[in-house]
């Protein structure tokens, strides 16, 4: 009897958890083989060998390595599309991209910690940075998450993308600091889902700040000159 075989003949309930359990199997067998022996060193027999399930399994949840590399990310950029879609419209663009950034970690950190433990993840996201055919598609999925994003941000404030800068400007802008946030945490000690939160939040609120301004300390009294 196939892997195919085994899970349709069980209840439609049943068989979706069958199902889900099999992918976050193999999600969480694969990312433990790339992160401890590499990512171009690793092969989809080891990572069904490790399941005991089949190739066919395999790429009925994924379309190959890369994907399942991705995977926790695409689950939080569909969040943050969810969230940011969600936001009132009273809220200025930079105030609805963070705020849905935010509520999207809120909700999916327990998601992921329930696939994969947190270090795993911190530990994925090295690896991304270390290897350059994975930086390089990350770098690409960025510029097409932000295109989706900018689009979003100029339907929200009914403007033509096309012939105004200021979305794709803004987008940009929020993108840079969430790259520099999701860094310095995979650089750090404290993987938690709360740890990434925090430091995504206190970055975000120097946006403004570092944009705006002369940075230089000056003397009491000091004017500043034009």
């Amino acid at each position: 009897m196939t892997d195919g075989q085994r899970v349709a003949g069980l209840p439609a309930g049943l068989r979706e958890r069958k199902k889900r359990r099999t992918r976050d199997a193999l999600l969480r067998a694969a990312l433990e083989l790339f992160t401890s022996q590499g990512y171009e060193e690793t092969t989809v027999d080891e990572i069904v060998d490790a399941v005991e399930v089949s190739q066919r399994t395999f790429f009925r949840y994924f379309a190959g390595k890369e994907s399942v590399v991705f995977a926790v990310q695409d689950m939080v950029e569909t969040r943050f599309i969810l969230e940011l879609r969600q936001r009132p419209a009273a809220e200025t663009p930079f105030e609805a991209m963070r705020r849905a950034v935010l509520c999207a970690w809120n909700s999916i950190g327990e998601a992921i910690e329930a696939i994969i433990p947190v270090e795993l993840h911190m530990q994925t996201y090295r690896m991304i940075e270390s290897t350059p055919s994975l930086l390089a598609a990350h770098m690409r999925r960025s510029v097409a998450v932000e295109d989706q994003i900018a689009g979003l941000i100029a339907e929200r404030e009914g403007l033509d993308l096309t012939r105004d800068p200021r979305p794709r400007v803004a987008v940009a802008a929020f993108c840079g600091v969430m790259r520099v946030t999701g860094q310095l945490w995979g650089r750090g000690n404290d993987g938690s889902m709360d740890s990434l939160r925090a430091l995504t939040e206190t970055y975000l609120d120097q946006l403004g700040p570092a944009l705006a301004g002369d940075w230089r300390a000056r003397p009491a009294g000091t004017a500043h000159l034009n």
